[in-house]
């Protein structure tokens, strides 16, 4: 019984997954798409958080830490860079 909902948990973050790339590669603005880009990163940690109970493995549970650490860091450095680009933008 475990097995069946850890699969379809699985297969309904790869649905989400496909989402969020469609909204990550058409976003109408770069804000959408820093947005998508942060979702698909929870996503891939939840996927790892799971497949890590699944499997019983503490292993995919200190990468899915790390991976969450660095996504983290990522998302401020874009967002920064987006922020002085809109800066620039409205001086000019």
């Amino acid at each position: 019984m475990s097995g069946m909902l850890f699969t379809s948990m699985q297969w309904f973050m790869v649905f989400c997954a496909v989402v969020c790339t469609v909204r990550l590669v058409l976003g109408p603005t770069a804000a959408d798409r820093l947005v998508a880009l942060n979702v698909m990163s929870g996503i891939v940690l939840a996927f790892l958080v799971l497949r890590g109970v699944q499997q019983g493995r503490h292993i995919y549970l200190d990468v899915a830490l790390v991976y969450d650490i660095f996504g983290f860091l990522g998302f401020l450095a874009i967002a920064r860079f987006l922020k002085d680009r809109l800066e620039h933008e409205e001086e000019s």
